[in-house]
């Protein structure tokens, strides 16, 4: 439950942050050049992170299953 509660936290902090922050700005990476909005950009760069951490947890999750099972008899 207090999981829960943090990530809502979390959740709207980021949300009340972009909203503040609509101005557009100039984005470059690699070949790409483009124009979006702040809020946009802080959206995405956090369900990024989201979609990484969760990635990470799995992954760290199925090698410890993966150690159970070789190690139990």
């Amino acid at each position: 439950m207090s999981i829960l509660a943090l990530a809502l936290i979390i959740i709207l902090i980021v949300a009340i942050f972009s909203i503040q922050n609509s101005t557009p700005v100039a984005l470059s990476f690699l070949f790409w050049k483009f124009e979006a909005s702040l809020a946009v950009v802080i959206f995405l760069s956090a369900l990024t992170g989201v979609i990484i951490g969760a990635i990470i947890v799995f992954v760290i999750r199925i090698k410890r299953s993966g150690k159970e099972h070789t190690t139990s008899p």
